[in-house]
């Protein structure tokens, strides 16, 4: 009569698991990495729109000036939004 045995862990298959456990640190790694990178970039840009609304504020003799900064403003601000928000999406 044959017994069964239960499967006896290989070397490889050992090995496959380190390469897998080492696959899915470099990934939470990375979206860590990413998630900083965003979050930096996204300060970075709000600081110049900071900045550019500062600017707006001191033109008040070219009204002119003060609208195309303002636009510019608010485009960078909405442009950042934007890249932020689809890159956080990626690193789910």
């Amino acid at each position: 009569m044959a017994t069964a045995t239960a499967p006896k862990t290989t070397a490889a298959d050992a090995t496959t698991e380190r390469v897998r456990e080492l696959n899915e640190q470099i990934i939470a790694a990375s979206k860590k990495a990413g998630g900083a990178y965003l979050d930096a970039y996204e300060k970075a840009l709000d600081s110049i729109a900071g900045y550019q609304t500062k600017m707006v504020q001191k033109t008040d003799d070219a009204e002119w000036l003060s609208t195309v900064i303002d636009v510019q403003a608010r485009f960078a601000r909405e442009v950042s939004r934007l890249y932020v928000s689809a890159g956080r999406e990626l690193l789910k």
